[in-house]
């Protein structure tokens, strides 16, 4: 049975007792063949061929050479140019090209997403990025990116930033957060660069340049922290369009990155950084490699989990690192999927009380473009239910599998790969050489079966990823329906249509109502051994630690928002927000939703 999204529907339970519904078609099961027979199956169901991770090479080069994501090349100024560089049409198409870059897809009316808007002063949205009185180079860099219309975060985002006002936006991953922080903020550098950017060597008139003897300090404007690898390099690749033709360089610095190639890209100078915060607290305690007294801006992307993950003192310390006590213009940004406790605490302390909360749909929402189902699988049928699930597919894609442990990763991914399944693997205890290797690999679709833990879950935006495997749901200790929601985000972007199937069985049954709910909501089937959990008034409760939850000695609640559709002002706010009569006599609130000029946008769009 075919559903809409061009897979075969898998079937609703599998388990020990049915080996049979486990079991791909007729003829010898999968563990009766030998591995030629085997992958002879997967090439004849149009997987491609197996590759596996040049351990030789690595030694060889000794894991340091110019493949490293960090050492992306970047559009180098010369001290000749003018305000504005000029092309290069071999690093354009680097950086531009549209092969691997994911663009809009036919579904992108099925978002109908709500803005919530809190602030001191009513924001006019931008509904084009032509509209958004933007520099003129950076402008152009949004145009050979796709970018036209603006998502609602970066509606609401980027005229608040250009306002210079501090912000704090909560958002689902795939929202197009990143334009909406980068794009504004490189916009308000590009004038002042000169003005305010560090000495560094001018790289373009040195035939090989030498950290020792040319290197600079870095001291950049922007900083911009994020909690994984994998994510810091995908902002750095967006981060290198939107400065290219720009005296503005950008550098990533992230752990497992060979601190000699960290050295010599900072040592070239470094007005952007992106970082994961335990390198770049590394980098705040050496002083000769790393200042951040010159830091304008600070964001701190995917804040709910970076304080999940317990940075909570790493953060503060980065936020304290900038000019923040002489430099009144500092501005200081948090984009989040939640809001919980820890990031409102940390909101209060460094940000001004007139900053800005931005809310997009429902804290933790998922999207009905994403098919979910849910399927009950006991542990020791797992594997073999993957296996089928892929052998299943009618046109083979990129396929996202999600498992809690590392060890359950390698062991699925030895199982796929020997039954001939063109599989990779990323997880914390593999080497930085050997994650960058496996996301190209996925990237590029020379492995288009990817295994992960969450590491993964978070911020990718690989283009055609069309399934998202659970083969372990998250448990509830360890992110719980929000990381559930990241995992299955990673398919259906951007107006394309998705499939997630996530194996349950009686070890999820703490997750089972938060399913339920999130499968209500999305209009998607609630397969029957959940269907006691389904409200029978249609109400649902969610809880996300993020809208009501009093707190502070004053007694106010955390947000201070009205509820929806009611036009009364907030009241006092446990945020440190202006005083109740001032709330009430300027405070601006916005609780629509949100529509590109003449509906829904046409392709190339902001996402």
């Amino acid at each position: 049975m075919s559903d809409s999204f061009g897979n075969d529907a898998p079937a609703d339970t599998w388990g020990t007792e049915q080996p049979q519904d486990a079991q791909q078609e007729s003829g010898p099961a999968p563990a009766e063949l030998g591995k030629e027979e085997l992958t002879k199956r997967a090439r004849d169901q149009g997987w491609t061929e197996t590759t596996a991770f040049d351990y030789d090479a690595f030694v060889r080069q000794g894991g340091n050479n110019a493949d490293w994501y960090g050492a992306g090349e970047v559009y180098e100024w010369s001290e000749d140019y003018g305000d504005v560089g000029p092309e290069i049409p071999e690093l354009e198409r680097i950086l531009f090209g549209r092969e691997l870059r994911l663009e809009q897809g036919e579904h992108i009316d099925q978002l109908q997403i709500k803005v919530d808007v809190q602030g001191p002063e009513r924001i006019e949205p931008v509904t084009k990025f032509a509209e958004a009185n933007l520099h003129p180079i950076v402008l152009r860099n949004c145009q050979l990116a796709g970018y036209n219309f603006t998502t609602p975060i970066q509606a609401y985002t980027i005229p608040v930033i250009k306002a210079g006002f501090d912000v704090v936006a909560i958002a689902q991953t795939g929202s197009g957060k990143t334009a909406a922080y980068l794009v504004p903020i490189l916009s308000k550098l590009m004038g002042k660069a000169k003005k305010l950017a560090a000495p560094r060597p001018d790289v373009t008139k040195l035939s090989k340049f030498d950290p020792r003897a040319h290197g600079v300090r870095a001291e950049p404007l922007v900083v911009i922290v994020v909690p994984t690898r994998e994510l810091a390099i995908q902002i750095f690749d967006e981060a290198r369009r939107m400065c290219y033709r720009s005296m503005l360089r950008p550098c990533v610095a992230y752990g497992g990155l060979p601190l000699g190639i960290c050295r010599e890209e900072l040592g070239k100078g470094c007005d952007i950084l992106i970082a994961s915060p335990g390198r770049l607290c590394d980098l705040m305690d050496k002083p000769d490699l790393l200042s951040m007294n010159r830091v304008k801006f600070t964001v701190i992307d995917e804040a709910d989990e970076m304080l999940n993950q317990d940075w909570e003192t790493e953060l503060t310390k980065i936020m304290s690192g900038g000019d923040t006590n002489e430099d009144a213009d500092h501005q200081f940004m948090m984009f989040s999927a939640t809001f919980p406790k820890g990031a409102r605490e940390l909101a209060r302390k460094f940000m001004a009380k007139d900053h800005y909360r931005i809310q997009v749909g429902r804290a933790g929402q998922a999207h009905k473009n994403i098919r979910q189902n849910i399927v009950y699988a006991d542990q020791d049928a797992k594997r073999e239910a993957t296996y089928n699930l892929l052998m299943s597919m009618e046109t083979p894609g990129r396929t996202l599998i999600f498992c809690n442990s590392k060890a359950v990763v390698d062991l699925l991914d030895d199982f796929l790969y020997n039954r001939g399944l063109p599989t990779t693997s990323i997880h914390a205890d593999r080497n930085q050489r050997e994650r960058e290797d496996a996301l190209r690999a996925f990237r590029t679709g020379r492995a288009p079966i990817l295994i992960a833990t969450g590491v993964s879950a978070r911020g990718w935006d690989v283009k055609d990823v069309v399934h998202v495997i659970n083969y372990d749901l998250p448990s509830s200790m360890y992110g719980g329906i929000s990381e559930y929601v990241h995992r299955i985000g990673r398919t259906g972007r951007i107006g394309h249509q998705g499939l997630a199937t996530s194996f349950y069985n009686d070890r999820d049954e703490d997750m089972g109502q938060a399913l339920v709910n999130i499968l209500v909501e999305c209009e998607c089937e609630v397969p029957d051994f959940l269907s006691h959990l389904a409200p029978e008034d249609g109400q649902l409760q969610f809880d996300d630690d993020t809208d009501d939850e009093a707190e502070g000695e004053d007694g106010g609640v955390a947000w201070g928002g009205a509820a929806e559709g009611d036009g009364d002002a907030p009241a006092a706010s446990g945020w440190g927000a202006p005083e109740p009569a001032a709330a009430a006599d300027d405070g601006f609130q916005a609780d629509t939703g949100f529509t590109p000029a003449g509906g829904a946008a046409p392709a190339n769009d902001g996402w």
